[in-house]
């Protein structure tokens, strides 16, 4: 993309601080924030979260999936997997999620026209294969090893299923959400 994510102006916030209030809003009670690049830039920005820092951030996302895992208490039941590109997801996507998850569900996925998206939720007792996940297939290997487990929850949100991988992504995406065009790229 050309400029670093979680920091990108996204409406009176950065893409970061978006992505918290949706999941505080939503229900979550405890956020880990996994780091790797730029964590202390990060870290000036945000609190109110645990942070948890991954040695190697070129890694597969596996390996930040359970750097956040192993930070989470001993006594969190599930997991919501939310990436930092997803900024526009509505809180009652989270709600929605968590209402699955309490109604019996282990392993929920929102889906938009079909198409599935992000976060995603895992029940712990998932938490061993979450935390060894394999560097092919990853976090979607554990949901195919338990596709009979999966719930699948439609959403009234295309915004599950659109991430910022460019710069025209960011700028179509702030666009949509906002109603407000995204500023201009920063130097890098």
């Amino acid at each position: 993309m050309g400029a670093f994510k979680p920091l990108l102006p996204f409406g009176n916030k950065t893409v970061i601080e978006c992505c918290i209030d949706y999941l505080r809003a939503g229900g979550v009670d405890e956020i880990v924030a996994v780091l790797g690049h730029r964590a202390d830039e990060i870290r000036q920005k945000i609190s109110g979260v645990t942070f948890a820092i991954n040695p190697d951030p070129d890694s597969a996302m596996g390996v930040s999936i359970a750097v956040g895992v192993s930070a989470l208490p001993e006594t969190a039941q599930a997991t919501l997997i939310a990436l930092v590109d997803h900024p526009a997801v509505p809180a009652i996507v989270i709600a929605e999620l968590l209402n699955s998850w309490k109604s019996g569900a282990r392993l929920v996925i929102p889906t938009w026209n079909g198409h599935g998206g992000h976060p995603v939720l895992v029940d712990l007792s998932f938490r061993s294969e979450l935390s060894n996940l394999p560097e092919i297939g990853g976090l979607r290997a554990l949901f195919e090893a338990h596709a009979n487990e999966v719930k699948r929850v439609a959403v009234a949100s295309p915004f599950i299923a659109r991430d910022m991988d460019t710069w025209d992504d960011y700028r179509a995406l702030h666009l949509e959400a906002t109603g407000r065009p995204a500023p201009e790229r920063p130097q890098a």
